[in-house]
């Protein structure tokens, strides 16, 4: 990874300020909804005092038959289809674990309607005129009001009308007959009749009676009726605070009383938007109650605070607004007296005010970060391309010092490595660099005229020693000397031949630099070349590929052959008896590539990319009587491919049988003739 990313990646550091901007508006935002939640339900626990200081009419025993206003007329005719908007608040006969069937009932002005769907699939039938009716299926019902009450048997023995038998002595005023409408199918059988307001009932008793089951079939359960009161919702809107929804429920969610509505339009400061929106839903407002669950118009709340409140625990809760934009606060404390609880008060008020309040902390926040996040960004990138700039002309100035064994002459302006005069860290760095680079370059120099030096030294008392061993011979010498004396001929002669590839190797480089290019066929040279090495390779194959075009290259064909003749010599020492090598010339781009390919042993990893440095070589000793060989051959081949702009590469077959040495030639520059 660059050193700019690793910068950027420091400057993401700084998205910690808007993270925790983010966490202090949610606090901030928590504490606001706080406060307003206490506000609440100390005014709903006002309230709800209230409403039992002033005796507001709440039923003593709030578990009874919950009475529906009719949303649309119902026609008594036994079906369902006319309950359809009232079945979802059904109320269950029996016990929940062990229901007969569901209960429903509602209102208009005239009239009082019930309808019971009964679940039955083994039937009984009898008429309610039948001496054994109370053996088979039937109802109980119970009727009771301030002047009395009284039961009817209803049974039926086919789908129809029916008549209801009283079971207690006549009362007045209660119906006699009472007619209802029978329905059944497999599943079971449905009730349905209706009963006039006049009748004011207070209580109502149903008892389910199945035949295969058993039980007293006398039994009913009677509850008192609950529903609607205007005047409890009357004596609620008195109490209430403004711009508050009161709704008085009864302990299971009955709705009793009801007063205000939520006021869901733009306040002055606007509504938000639905990014806004959004944002707020997402970032802020999380812990907010699904809308649905708290419905305007419906008879029945059992949400889970509602529960709460009728066992007498005060809870607040923050619900979604039906409107965009907008958040519903909501408090349900219980209503009672003397430890007995006969309702539930839940207040609640619709606000724009928290989430304007949050998006705008929270936009002003994020646009502040933000600026500052690429304010700082930005500083950090140009500081960081400045220093990568930096890092790379010193980079640049190694390499090129590397290129160059180490030399800083001619190299670099004034002859100094560059930003040396820098006083940070990366002017200590190329100071020390160019304290390395002298030392390397100076002991390469030491190297590079050591093979001249010695061979300068060598020579005298080499001639002093030759001489001396030829006018020993010519002296009277033992016979057993004799062997002695061919050893230091020997010798001497293996010295003079180190003497002379040092001053050879020196001529060399000389040549080199001084050589003159020519226009010539490199298929010439190289056939050439290849033609003389066959005459050496003794029971060796010498394979010779050229192009069939000519390869004309602005050159000095007397270097090219003398680094042939290097790479040969090299290649020859590595090559079994039995062994192949091949040499191969082609075109390449703005140039030519000569190869050298042999049979035998594979460089070592290690040694490819030192190959052709001055002073490396890959024999271990010499074997006697064999050439010295100093590690100035590659390096000789190496100083011809860069005087001819090219490169010498050395690599192993991809078979694995040898090794590829490689010259890539691309002409000398052609002189300019002045004028």
């Amino acid at each position: 990874m660059t050193l700019r990313k690793k910068l950027l990646l420091v400057a993401l550091c700084t998205l910690a300020l808007p993270v925790a901007g983010w966490l202090y508006v949610r606090q901030m935002e928590t504490l606001l909804r706080e406060g307003q939640a206490d506000a609440l339900l100390a005014s709903a626990r006002a309230v709800a005092r209230s409403l039992v200081v002033t005796g507001a009419v709440l039923p003593e025993d709030a578990s009874g038959w919950y009475v529906q206003e009719a949303t649309s007329p119902i026609t008594v005719d036994g079906y369902g289809d006319d309950w359809a908007p009232l079945t979802p608040w059904s109320q269950s006969l029996g016990s929940s674990s062990n229901s007969r069937g569901k209960l429903l009932l509602a209102q208009d002005s005239d009239w009082l309607y019930l309808y019971a769907d009964i679940r039955d699939t083994r039937r009984t039938r009898a008429d309610a005129d039948d001496a054994n009716a109370l053996a088979a299926d039937h109802l109980i019902l119970t009727l009771a009001n301030a002047t009395g009450k009284q039961r009817y048997l209803l049974a039926s023995a086919a789908p129809g009308p029916l008549t209801a038998r009283p079971l207690d002595p006549p009362v007045a005023g209660f119906p006699d007959p009472l007619t209802a409408q029978w329905q059944e199918d497999g599943s079971g059988y449905r009730v349905e009749l209706r009963l006039p307001r006049s009748l004011k009932l207070r209580a109502l008793g149903v008892g389910v009676y199945d035949a295969s089951a058993g039980g007293d079939p006398m039994a009913a359960d009677t509850r008192p009726l609950l529903a609607y009161s205007t005047t409890l919702s009357s004596e609620l809107a008195r109490l209430a605070p403004d711009e508050v929804q009161a709704r008085v429920l009864a302990p299971q969610g009955w709705l009793l009383g009801r007063s205000g509505r939520l006021n869901t339009a733009p306040g002055t400061d606007g509504q938000p938007g639905w990014f806004a929106s959004i944002i707020y839903r997402s970032l802020l407002g999380k812990r907010l109650e699904d809308a649905n669950l708290w419905s305007q118009d419906v008879p029945r709340l059992d949400t889970r605070e509602v529960v709460r409140a009728s066992v007498g625990k005060p809870v607040s809760v923050w619900r979604s607004g039906e409107e965009r934009g907008s958040v519903v606060l909501a408090a349900a404390v219980p209503i009672g007296q003397g430890g007995k609880i006969n309702g539930v008060l839940l207040l609640e008020q619709a606000s724009r005010t928290v989430p304007l309040l949050a998006n705008r902390a929270l936009l002003g926040l994020l646009l502040t970060s933000f600026g500052v996040l690429l304010v700082a960004g930005g500083i950090l990138l140009a500081f960081a391309t400045r220093l990568s700039l930096r890092l790379g002309r010193l980079r640049n100035a190694a390499e090129r010092a590397q290129l160059n064994d180490g030399r800083l002459d001619g190299l670099f302006e004034n002859g100094r490595f560059p930003m040396t005069d820098a006083v940070d860290e990366i002017g200590d760095l190329a100071r020390s660099f160019e304290k390395l680079f002298e030392l390397v370059g100076s002991y390469t120099d030491y190297l590079r005229t050591l093979a001249s030096k010695l061979s300068h030294e060598l020579n005298t008392p080499l001639a002093i020693v030759k001489s001396s061993l030829d006018n020993l011979e010519h002296a009277s010498m033992a016979p057993e000397a004799q062997p002695y004396l061919e050893r230091a001929r020997d010798g001497v002669a293996r010295l003079g031949a180190l003497v002379r590839a040092m001053s050879e190797s020196s001529r060399m480089e000389r040549s080199i630099t001084t050589a003159e290019p020519e226009d010539v066929d490199l298929r010439d040279v190289v056939r050439g070349c290849a033609d003389a090495y066959r005459a050496l390779i003794g029971a060796r194959r010498l394979d010779c590929v050229l192009p069939d075009a000519p390869l004309t290259l602005h050159c000095a064909p007397e270097l090219i052959a003398q680094a042939l003749d290097k790479l040969f010599d090299n290649a020859l020492s590595f090559t079994p008896e039995q062994g192949w090598l091949r040499l191969t010339l082609r075109p390449i781009e703005g140039g030519a590539q000569i190869e050298l390919a042999n049979q035998g042993a594979l460089l070592p990893e290690a040694m490819q990319g030192r190959l052709f440095d001055t002073l490396v070589s890959l024999r271990d000793k010499a074997t006697p009587g064999d050439v010295p060989h100093l590690g100035l051959g590659l390096y000789v081949v190496r100083l011809v491919a860069e005087r001819h702009n090219g490169v010498a590469t050395a690599h192993n077959l991809d078979d694995g049988s040898g090794v590829v040495f490689a010259l890539q030639l691309h002409g000398m520059a052609r002189q300019r003739l002045g004028g």
